[in-house]
């Protein structure tokens, strides 16, 4: 392109190049791309002068050439597919008339601030130091599938997309508009503030550092708010008092420190609001958070710490294989107990004997046995009817053996009343001038205990409903002798 056929916008814009210098169009200090589509001649770049600029543009001798320019309005496109830009690129409060073309593009530094677009197409681009669209309203999407960015990602307080209009079909607002799927980005991906009207994809993406969303609202009701699966994270994900309207997908994402979702709101009502299956995560925290309205799904997950109160559980939950080393907070097995019941699939026996690992990690032993009582009664919900009583017997007297004072209760009743009983009738020896001297403590001692004879028992018959009652002592007695043994067993084999 020949300078004479610049404009004296352009030409100020060229000049400036070959040293770097800034270029601003700017009639106040503080104005954004917003309405640009109103500026004059003045204030307009074509697209194509750029790209011809970027791509052959002349260099001043021992200066760094650069494009920046600020408060400018782009008209035509900016193209830059597949080409090798060694100039850093910056344009801030611009207004585009079309997204700019980056695909397979190599660059240097690209720089889009508080500017307004109509989408960015950036598959597969390279970036030596960073991508910057921070403070942007982009009203279509923006692509960075399979991008290399050896520095960082940033998206603070960028909007894309548009709000869904009344009576809009929820697969419309449930598209795409954000994608770095399979993208390696170097450092992190800094999106605090982020809204995206729509589905953002980040899954099989590679991020060195961290991925921070806080406060960033994320919104694709009845869609696909987060769609992370296989996401890999070198530190930490964060989404303090992030917003999520839509499924939020982490499904096979390895995050070795946080997944911080403090006073996070997910919303998915009818479907899956938090999707964390077969993950592999350091810490999970999810407090302070409102209850889920949705699903949550955390099958086969591994977490080391899973922070999450009871109160922020949905009224259904998919849990099966998940394991955790740790729960906080800690409270009482009683206010954790009702979550399990809420298991998509019914009673799982694993889910319980989690619990209570994660009781007995924590030194508090009690608690362990609360979670082990409820797992028989659950399990004994799961059985015929007939095959109920047995588990209600032992419920009743010894809380299948986790609760041995009960069964101490009942031995020291019924030796009260074996004592009375015999006390106020002794019964008739079975051979006169041969028994012992009558007592009726160990008498009934030995009708109760059938492991220890006092030699009472055998020397000695009851008759009339006296007999009934020895018999009562004796079943009693076995009840209580084999549940408590088995109470025992089960702890030794825990040990």
């Amino acid at each position: 392109m020949e300078i004479n056929d610049l404009t004296p916008a352009e030409r100020r814009v060229w000049e400036a190049f070959p040293r770097g210098e800034g270029v601003d169009f700017r009639a106040d200090p503080d104005e954004t791309g917003a309405g640009g589509e109103s500026w004059g001649p003045e204030r307009t770049l074509r697209g194509e002068v750029l790209t011809a600029l970027l791509l052959s543009g002349p260099n001043a001798e021992r200066q760094v050439a650069g494009l920046n320019i600020r408060g400018a309005r782009i008209t035509g496109r900016l193209n830059l597919r597949y080409a090798v830009v060694e100039h850093p690129i910056r344009l801030r409060s611009c207004w585009f008339e079309r997204k700019p073309l980056l695909h397979g593009a190599q660059l240097r530094y690209f720089v889009v601030n508080d500017s307004t677009l109509p989408g960015l197409n950036a598959d597969f681009v390279s970036v030596d130091v960073a991508l910057k669209l921070s403070c942007c309203r982009i009203t279509g999407p923006v692509r960075l599938a399979g991008a290399r960015i050896a520095g960082g990602l940033f998206l603070r307080r960028a909007v894309i997309g548009t709000p869904p209009t009344a009576g809009e079909p929820a697969e419309e607002t449930a598209q795409p508009l954000l994608q770095i799927n399979h993208a390696d980005i170097g450092t992190d991906i800094i999106a605090m503030d982020l809204t995206v009207h729509g589905q953002t994809r980040i899954n099989g993406t590679t991020v060195a550092g961290q991925v921070n969303l806080n406060d960033a609202r994320l919104l694709a009701p009845g869609g696909i708010a987060l769609h992370a699966e296989n996401l890999t994270v070198g530190t930490d994900l964060r989404g303090h008092r992030l917003e999520a309207e839509g499924m939020f997908n982490l499904t096979g994402s390895r995050i070795p420190g946080q997944l911080y979702l403090g006073r996070a709101a997910f919303s998915n009502p009818g479907g899956v609001a938090l999707r964390a299956s077969s993950c592999v995560v350091g810490e999970v925290w999810l407090s302070s958070c409102e209850t889920i309205r949705g699903v949550v799904s955390m099958r086969r997950s591994q977490f080391d710490l899973l922070h999450m109160p009871p109160e922020t559980w949905p009224a259904q939950i998919r849990i099966d294989g998940l394991t955790y080393r740790t729960l906080a907070p800690h409270l009482p097995a009683e206010e954790r107990l009702p979550a399990l019941e809420r298991e998509e699939s019914g009673y799982l026996p694993y889910a319980y004997e989690q619990l209570a690992a994660a009781y007995r990690t924590a030194g508090d032993e009690a608690g362990a046995r609360s979670v082990q009582l409820a797992k028989l009664r659950r399990h004994r919900r799961t059985q015929p009817r007939h095959s109920r009583l047995w588990g209600l017997l032992q419920d009743a007297t010894v809380g299948y053996g986790f609760r041995p004072l009960r069964a101490a209760g009942w031995l020291l009743a019924l030796l009260l009343t074996g004592w009375i009983a015999y006390g106020l009738r002794p019964p008739r020896p079975i051979k006169a001038g041969e028994a012992p001297d009558f007592n009726p403590v160990f008498y009934t001692l030995d009708l109760m205990l059938p492991i220890i004879g006092f030699g009472q028992e055998t020397a000695f018959a009851p008759s009339g409903w006296y007999q009934w009652l020895s018999y009562l002592l004796i079943v009693t007695g076995w009840v209580l002798a084999t549940t408590t043994a088995a109470g025992v067993s089960r702890a030794l084999q825990r040990q």
